[in-house]
């Protein structure tokens, strides 16, 4: 994240190398049939394999019970739907609220959404570098989540070194284009997009 890539091309570029992890016909395959037809299933398989598979990048976590009024309807019983990370390492190493956001918060949750047709809210804390993963759950709209009016880390390391996109003085935390917004999708926008999918119209 510098000037010659700003955050709708590291969203981009990270949501490509998520895509990358995995054979393309996983990706056509899971949202006909496992998100579909057994959505509560699906987010606790991936809550799990989560979990199982991002301690080397994120650090100590654990599974937690995640509030039922919080899920999209149908999305389960929240039981085992939450990933607790402790301390992010990856957070606490890029020392940047726009690198999280950027290139962790928003690409990953659009992966999910987009790719495997799962609901996913990321929700950061850059007081005690948590961060908490709630699968069945939507992201909220980014003029209502507090994470994009973060200002920037006072060690933070672009900062320190003036690599901030356009030369801003702050993190690129909010994201004027509205893609952001665009990729919260809603229960139904989900069933149009599977339905499309079972269709083969991608």
């Amino acid at each position: 994240l510098n000037r010659r890539f700003g955050p709708s091309e590291t969203q981009r570029r990270t949501q490509a190398i998520l895509a990358s992890l995995f054979p393309p016909f996983i990706l056509r395959l899971f949202p006909i049939m496992f998100s579909g037809p057994f959505p509560a299933f699906s987010a606790k398989l991936n809550a799990l394999i989560t979990s199982l598979t991002c301690r080397w990048l994120m650090g100590p976590q654990e599974l937690f019970d995640v509030d039922r009024e919080e899920l999209q309807p149908g999305w389960g019983d929240g039981v085992n739907q939450g990933i607790l990370i402790e301390r992010c390492r990856y957070l606490e190493e890029s020392g940047c609220a726009s690198v999280c956001i950027n290139s962790c918060k928003v690409p990953t949750q659009s992966f999910f959404a987009r790719d495997m047709g799962i609901p996913l809210s990321m929700e950061p804390d850059y007081g005690t570098f948590e961060c908490r993963f709630k699968f069945g759950a939507l992201p909220k709209p980014q003029d209502k989540d507090d994470v994009f009016s973060s200002p920037c880390f006072s060690q933070c390391p672009s900062k320190s070194k003036g690599r901030h996109p356009s030369g801003d003085k702050d993190c690129a935390t909010l994201l004027p284009d509205a893609e952001y917004d665009s990729g919260v999708r809603g229960g139904d926008e989900f069933r149009e997009r599977l339905a499309r999918w079972a269709r083969g119209g991608g």
